[in-house]
């Protein structure tokens, strides 16, 4: 299980992004709910923790537990029905020693690992209908789970992060492009259902922040506008250097003109208290590490280390894409959190231990697997 690894193959660029990353966090939590400030450092600190311990742990032994780590996952998103905490309509968190623990942020962790070694078990078969239909019910269980608390968001980010998965592992071009020709006409029903009739498809907040996107100046809607426009203007307000970290002007944080401005509307404390330039040094801190999950994916011995990089790889990619756009008004509001900056204890320990599993990668890349030349 533990093995001695060269010091030389330690990512230590990657861990350096995301101590810079993870304190500019704490900075801005800080700032905007100071009194959650304590709790951002004991997460950030039990992340790194983690991470270091799962980077010491040769992954290929950890994936040979797979199925356990799948009925894992789905006793874990189980128990979230059957015992969850229920708030604003949502059933998503287990409250544990005071502590609100949500289990999809670690199911998706927990996804990448199993069908990291599921689909290099099944690397060469891949394109058969057996496989592709068996992976879909692998993946549909755990999906359901999560979308019927619901939580849309992490819904579509499983989705997106097994398609990346599954085409990384080699899935046939024609199968993918057959795939986007029935995907595409039936999203464009989907929203046209949406937006244009009273069907229930989705729950009514859910509809209220579509339909405000696609008619912002709907009275119906403004409401639901209100936080996105407040949002833009508190990062437009730090103009290229910022009010300052705990600034006394009326602002986002002072003003308390955007909700859950500690975890969804982080941004717009960065843009509001660290400018123009504290803004973009936090999308290319979160590039670059995106970056150098996938640069490890490249020297990784075998397909699994591959699909665990690039499955952790596309979350922070994701979310951060996801979370940027929805506090600057590109996309509708979909409450996803921006890694390593934003407020949440689950997410930040399960992105550390996933960034672990990477680290462990990179120790056993091509030129030194087990130890011996490959």
């Amino acid at each position: 299980m533990l093995r001695l690894y060269r010091l030389k193959n330690y990512n230590f660029r990657l861990v350096l992004w995301l101590l810079i990353i993870s304190i500019t966090g704490i900075a801005l939590v800080g700032s905007a709910q100071e009194s959650l400030q304590n709790r951002q450092i004991f997460g950030v600190a039990l992340g790194i923790t983690a991470m270091i311990i799962v980077s010491l742990i040769d992954y290929s032994w950890v994936l040979n537990f797979y199925w356990l780590i799948y009925t894992f996952n789905i006793v874990l998103l189980l128990f979230v029905r059957l015992a969850g905490k229920t708030t604003g309509g949502a059933t998503r968190w287990l409250n544990i020693f005071g502590f609100q623990f949500q289990p999809t942020e670690p199911a998706k962790i927990m996804l990448i690992l199993f069908f990291a070694r599921f689909l290099m078990d099944h690397e060469n078969d891949l394109n058969t209908i057996k496989t592709i239909f068996m992976s879909l019910v692998l993946l549909a269980l755990p999906l359901t789970l999560v979308l019927i608390q619901p939580d849309l968001k992490n819904t579509i980010t499983l989705i997106a992060v097994f398609c990346l998965l599954i085409y990384v592992a080699g899935l046939s071009y024609k199968i993918i492009g057959g795939t986007f020709l029935v995907v595409i006409p039936l999203l464009i029903i989907y929203l046209v259902l949406v937006t244009q009739t009273d069907l229930p498809i989705i729950k009514d907040y859910q509809k209220d922040r579509v339909m405000a996107f696609f008619y912002p100046d709907d009275e119906e809607y403004e409401q639901d506008n209100t936080q996105q426009e407040n949002s833009i203007i508190a990062i437009g307000s730090g103009q290229l250097k910022g009010k300052g970290l705990k600034n006394n002007e009326v602002s986002a944080n002072n003003g308390n003109f955007v909700s859950q401005i500690q975890t969804d509307f982080i941004f717009a404390v960065a843009g509001e208290e660290l400018g123009f330039i504290g803004g973009a040094a936090l999308i290319i801190l979160e590039f670059l590490i995106s970056i150098e999950c996938i640069l490890t994916s490249r020297k990784a011995k075998d397909l699994s280390g591959t699909l665990i990089c690039c499955g952790v790889g596309s979350v922070i990619a994701l979310q951060s894409f996801i979370n940027i756009c929805v506090a600057t008004g590109l996309f509708p509001n979909t409450g996803t959190p921006l890694p390593f900056v934003s407020y949440g204890l689950t997410s930040i320990v399960s992105l550390y231990i996933g960034v672990g599993f990477i680290l462990n990668v990179g120790l056993q890349n091509r030129t030194y697997p087990g130890g011996e030349k490959a």
